[in-house]
């Protein structure tokens, strides 16, 4: 009886579930999910050519009521964080493997960091957009869903992954591109001393080089998380990332450009050296 009562526990509750539903027709959908975040990256790209993403400086009250920047920030990004948790502790052999844990733990760290600590560093950011605020919010339940998933049943790894040179290189660029990312918006947050307000160009770092280095510390993160993981998902992933950040790069120039005579001309958008 008491083996019983093991089974009948552990089939139960929100495992219970996830376990039922693991099969050929889940992975079948993480493969459509994934096909359809590029799709969705690019759809983006498009609409960002002709509608500034409305956040920051280019909020406008025609999307929606005004929400905190800090408590929407972290809302909107804890998903990403929570959902891979909870796939996680509810895995079976694939969550147990190592390579599975460190890179599952790879996209927990960022999202720790973006839910959890960036939100307390924002220095009295712009009010969001609500219509911006659940786009983001369904996004990271979305990418949750499919990153916390593939990495936690579905992607197996042959023993000697950690030594693979796919995983050192795309690790170290998971590693650099978030560096960058988080030194970036460090550069941005004290480009104004308190009581200070305006806008002004963004020096030092990256930004020596790019308009968009935080973007580009964050492309360069997710190309190293996917060529790591070598999956269809976090390659998806990537991509969107590119499309999407690659456009409000290109905004972000082009007001730079408008606004000060005297930006550099020899920066380039988003790709050092390139783009």
């Amino acid at each position: 009886m008491g083996s019983g009562v093991g089974v009948v526990v552990s089939d139960g509750g929100v495992c219970g579930f996830w376990r039922r539903l693991s099969g050929p027709e889940e992975r079948r959908l993480l493969e459509l999910l994934a096909y359809g975040l590029v799709a969705l990256g690019a759809a983006s790209a498009m609409l960002l050519r002709f509608v500034p993403m409305p956040y920051g400086r280019y909020s406008s009250p025609r999307f929606g009521r005004p929400l905190p920047a800090r408590p929407a920030w972290a809302l909107q990004e804890l998903p990403s964080l929570l959902v891979p948790l909870g796939l996680a502790a509810c895995g079976g052999a694939a969550a147990a493997a190592w390579p599975n844990r460190l890179l599952l733990g790879c996209f927990v760290v960022h999202y720790a960091h973006r839910a959890l600590i960036f939100p307390l560093l924002i220095r009295e950011g712009k009010p969001t957009p609500c219509f911006t605020f659940v786009l983001a919010l369904l996004f990271c339940v979305y990418n949750g869903y499919l990153q916390g998933r593939s990495l936690s049943n579905y992607a197996e790894y042959p023993s000697g992954w950690l030594k693979d040179p796919r995983f050192i290189t795309g690790f170290i660029g998971w590693l650099t591109g978030m560096a960058i990312n988080i030194h970036s918006d460090h550069i941005l947050r004290n480009l104004r001393k308190p009581g200070e307000s305006g806008y002004k160009i963004p020096r030092g770092g990256m930004f020596e080089y790019v308009s968009g280095a935080n973007f580009f510390g964050e492309i360069l993160e997710w190309f190293g998380f996917a060529l790591a993981c070598c999956t269809i998902e976090s390659l998806a992933f990537a991509l969107c990332t590119l499309f999407i950040l690659g456009s409000r790069a290109k905004q972000h120039h082009q007001w730079y450009l408008e606004k000060f005579e005297d930006y550099p001309k020899n920066r380039k958008i988003v790709i050092p050296f390139v783009y």
